[in-house]
């Protein structure tokens, strides 16, 4: 299986010649699962999970033009014998991981399953993460929230910490955990460059994680083919800990 791993989906022509390249064919001729699952815990979860399925949110994703596309659910895979999902996971080119909630993601990558099942795929599989997807690929992982998350996810440690906003200064939860371990990087995604107080945060965030921290922005990507990582970019980012 291949990885990329995305803050704002497949948003510019560099990053969308790498998916081609890496589904090895155009994405007419390929199929995908949709995975929508971290966005519930959000107000509005189920409304944005439909629009991103059905190709209306921000982030380029499920409207690219892909063969086949279809709905894969973490939650209900339990109640599903695991030879048909897998089966089902195994025949798609692509599986598109949503935003949202990592915690509540990873929480879920492993208790259904799919976390003993991803590293055995083929080698033409395209894991496609945005946000949240691709944050919880990680070993270890932290996300901020602006209070304790109030959803299933088993959390390391949590902290407080001050972030400044253009309102001024405010406290956050740095909310620590473990992903599916797939990389042994962090991703800090969504990092605006023109705007100094957001790069001083993200600085903050990833003095507090003990890997080494990608700080990327919407127009940047990062692939893992066989252990190689590379970022591809049209924006900015920023390597901590390395």
């Amino acid at each position: 299986m291949k990885l990329l791993l995305t803050s704002g989906g497949i948003s510019n022509p560099s990053i969308s010649d790498v998916l081609v390249g890496l589904l090895g064919k155009p994405i007419s001729e390929a199929s995908a699962l949709f995975v929508p699952t971290a966005i519930y815990p959000f107000p509005g979860g189920a409304d944005q999970a439909f629009r991103a399925i059905s190709g209306n949110a921000k982030s380029p994703l499920a409207d690219l033009g892909w063969k086949s596309l279809g709905v894969l659910e973490l939650t209900t895979l339990p109640s599903i014998e695991r030879d048909v999902w897998i089966a089902a996971v195994q025949e798609a080119d692509a599986l598109l991981v949503w935003g949202g909630d990592p915690v509540y993601l990873a929480y879920w990558i492993k208790h259904s399953g799919l976390a003993d099942v991803l590293p055995s795929l083929p080698r033409k599989t395209v894991y496609v993460g945005v946000s949240a997807g691709s944050i919880a690929m990680a070993s270890l992982f932290g996300e901020v929230y602006r209070a304790q998350p109030k959803c299933s996810g088993e959390r390391l440690s949590s902290e407080d910490i001050v972030f400044g906003t253009p309102e001024g200064e405010t406290t956050m939860t740095l909310v620590m955990a473990k992903g599916a371990g797939l990389v042994d990087f962090g991703i800090i995604p969504h990092v605006e460059y023109d705007d100094p107080q957001d790069v001083a945060n993200a600085e903050k965030w990833a003095g507090r994680l003990t890997v080494p921290t990608y700080a990327i922005d919407d127009d940047t990507a990062i692939t893992v083919i066989d252990g190689t990582v590379e970022v591809v970019s049209e924006g900015q980012w920023k390597l901590f800990n390395a």
